[in-house]
């Protein structure tokens, strides 16, 4: 089976600031990802999965970096948070899941830590794991996952193209009621303090059809579910969550890795999604340019770009994400899962049928 086509191959660019070579979060050097994902349907349907990013490879344990975060909507959960705010450093891998099993992997990070032999500064790692629901194609009331899942994703995670739509954590998401799941892109930025690369990767669970746009074009309005079939009642449609994670290379202190999360929000809104009170949209963003050793005995030096010189980047971080998430709409295929539900694919015919004649005649 040949790849899905991604927004670009469709011929349809977003933003201003060029993609990496791999237009994916991987761009950023020395960034890996890893997935694990569970689909059978006995002894009960399972559609979920993990997926790890590891900011610095294997090295990540050993090495920290600046992070901040922004919750949109907190109607979600994201572990971790209070030592991230109290000291700006983040360490290992950041790790997506299901809701329900967030806590199992959680614990599985900790016991692979000690299991492979990696710094712990003391027992001061706090692992970071975020969930968005998968509960309309899997039984939430089995415990799927399992410490050997965790521990395949963060075994497997390497450089390169990212899969994207149903893996990972990613597996049994819905996005503006088309099959949702994983996706990412990336911007090469060039600003006052030099050139840098920035990568996103969201897990996308979020939005209801008639909100969803394309470059400010409301497309899902024209996908009706006579066309392709809807999910749910109007009253569950856009009541989901998203997961956002940005890494750059650029030399930022955790203040402005905060003000990057932030743009999060940006990107989302202009896919259509405003965060409703059932929402989860929680944001996280690392620089990975300062290396901070997890056992530092010595004073650590770190660089930072002039305030002044940021809005590139922030652009940049609006952007990504918006393309991260119609990568993962094009990404991701049809399912079927628990009780018969059936989540249909976004059709890539229909979204080039109407750009084109979007651009045609706006």
């Amino acid at each position: 089976m040949s790849p899905r086509p991604r927004l670009r191959d469709l011929g349809i660019s977003l933003g201003h600031h060029p993609p990496g070579p791999l237009n994916a979060i991987t761009d950023v050097p020395g960034l890996t990802v890893g997935h694990a994902t569970i689909v059978r349907d006995a002894p009960a349907v399972a559609r979920t999965g993990v997926t790890v990013i590891l900011p610095r490879g294997r090295d990540s344990w050993a090495n920290r970096c600046f992070a901040a975060f922004h919750a949109f909507n907190g109607n979600g959960e994201m572990t971790g948070l209070h030592y991230v705010a109290e000291t700006g450093v983040f360490g290992g891998p950041f790790t997506l899941t299901n809701t329900y099993e967030l806590g199992m992997v959680r614990d599985a990070l900790i016991r692979y830590l000690f299991d492979r032999g990696l710094p712990n500064a003391g027992g001061n790692d706090l692992p970071v794991v975020a969930e968005t629901w998968d509960g309309w194609l899997s039984d939430l009331s089995a415990a799927h996952l399992t410490p050997a899942d965790v521990y395949a994703a963060l075994d497997s995670a390497a450089p390169g193209p990212v899969p994207e739509g149903n893996v990972g954590g990613g597996t049994g998401m819905i996005c503006h009621e088309f099959k949702g799941g994983i996706g990412t892109a990336s911007r090469l930025v060039r600003t006052r303090s030099g050139e840098f690369t920035l990568g996103a990767l969201v897990q996308a669970n979020q939005g209801g059809r008639e909100e969803l746009r394309l470059e400010g074009f409301p497309i899902g309005r024209y996908i009706p579910a006579s066309e392709v079939p809807a999910v749910w009642g109007d009253e569950f449609a856009s009541s989901s969550s998203i997961i956002v994670v940005l890494a750059t290379d650029a030399p930022l202190l955790p203040v402005q890795c905060r003000r990057l999360a932030q743009r999060a929000t940006v990107g989302v809104a202009r896919v259509g999604s405003y965060g409703h009170d059932a929402s989860g949209e929680i944001f996280f963003a690392f620089s990975a340019a300062t290396p901070i050793p997890a056992t530092a005995a010595e004073p650590i030096s770190a660089v930072t770009i002039p305030n002044e010189h940021i809005n590139p980047l922030l652009a940049a971080a609006a952007e990504a994400v918006e393309e991260a998430i119609w990568n993962c709409l094009l990404a991701a295929e049809t399912m079927t899962g628990l009780d018969g539900h059936t989540v249909h694919a976004i059709p890539h015919h229909r979204v080039q049928q109407l750009w084109n004649a979007h651009i045609s005649h706006p």
